[in-house]
């Protein structure tokens, strides 16, 4: 198929906007939201958190330093957040035909291909993201002259069996060990974790650990609603009755939220981009942060024995939580984000402090 080839960004408001195809020429259909962030790519569509999604990339270049080699170091992807691409299709405004970067292996329209994930160039993406923020995330389909598909919303399904994994896998061999609940797990949060002693126990969402013995309890991102993760929540509101040190991420955060008996709800078109400021609650300090998510936690409904723990400054909303009196805490953003700022990977120490010093609760100092 020529790399000029039509195809059409459909939004189920009935928008059409048209481009030309450089990805994998097939229809596709997801949900559309869009991504401020100048860099990263590779990591923003090997996220699972983007699972079913049609991307809308902000930033006006993409492409120019094309896609990393699928390198394995310690059984961990060295430059991707998973195995594979987890976005239904890409949309840009501008693709760099020709790539230039040290660790380049080839350009960002065959990755796609190899993949099998369709994407298109040449539209106005800022117009698009622009309709997103005044009407909200959407439904989307990308269609060609010869071929359309039905909208599909990957929210009704459970996405988070789609990404986690089938399996126990043991990681490190570190003196903590770190139970992991896998609900979309990103390659650095796993990284994050190993440079700080510990064994990390990763199992599938819906895996019963209530019986095992471990250090910590780890809450991953992920895709879709939280709600649908009910035999996580069930495990989880059983973890909350004892004193065993936890820590959430993004879905994670949402998921304890739910286990501690709060709601959650889906934002008007979500976070997603590398410069969401922060402010940890108590405090002037501010933190600029990572995010990728469509739903957040109703700080409203929380208990009295949780509080919110960091607010975001754009739109006010919970940006996570923590327990007044247990070793629980949990963040909406992504600490470990690769790429995107490292500010606020000190939660890690943070996590494994609460499990080598139980009486230094964390965050009461502040």
């Amino acid at each position: 198929m020529s790399q000029l080839s039509q195809m059409a960004l459909e939004l189920e408001n009935g928008s059409r906007f048209e481009g030309y195809s450089f990805g994998y020429h097939a229809p596709a259909a997801g949900e559309a939201v869009f991504n401020t962030a100048m860099n990263g790519y590779p990591e923003s569509l090997t996220d699972p958190s983007y699972r079913g999604q049609i991307l809308i990339a902000t930033y006006p270049l993409i492409g120019n330093y094309g896609v990393p080699a699928d390198t394995i170091i310690d059984d961990l992807s060295a430059f991707f957040e998973s195995e594979q691409i987890h976005i239904s299709g890409l949309v840009i405004a501008d693709y760099s035909f020709e790539y230039s970067h040290w660790n380049a292996r080839r350009s960002l329209g065959e990755w796609l291909q190899l993949h099998k994930i369709p994407a298109i160039f040449g539209v106005d993406t800022r117009a698009i993201t622009r309709l997103i923020r005044e009407t909200g995330s959407m439904k989307a389909r990308f269609v060609t002259s010869e071929e359309s598909i039905e909208w599909n919303d990957p929210n009704q399904r459970n996405l988070v069996a789609e990404v986690s994994t089938n399996a126990p896998v043991v990681y490190g061999s570190g003196r903590h060990r770190i139970m992991l609940v896998d609900t979309g797990v990103k390659t650095n949060i796993l990284r994050c974790l190993l440079r700080r002693d510990t064994t990390v126990v990763r199992v599938p969402w819906n895996y019963d650990f209530t019986g095992d013995k471990f250090d910590g309890l780890f809450l991953t991102n992920g895709p879709g609603d939280p709600q649908r993760c009910e035999a996580t929540i069930s495990y989880l509101q059983t973890a909350l009755s004892k004193d065993i040190p936890i820590f959430g991420i993004c879905l994670g955060s949402q998921l304890m939220a739910l286990a501690s008996g709060a709601k959650t709800f889906k934002l008007k078109y979500g976070h997603r981009g590398h410069n969401q400021p922060v402010r940890l609650v108590g405090t002037n300090r501010c933190f600029i942060t990572s995010q990728n998510h469509g739903f957040a936690v109703d700080a409203s409904s929380l208990s009295k024995e949780w509080t919110p723990l960091f607010v975001n400054l754009n739109d006010g909303s919970c940006e996570g939580i923590r327990h007044m009196e247990k070793p629980f805490f949990s963040v909406q953003f992504h600490p470990e984000a690769a790429g995107g700022p490292a500010d606020t990977e000190f939660l890690f120490d943070h996590f494994i402090r609460s499990i080598t010093e139980p009486d230094n609760l964390p965050f009461t100092n502040y």
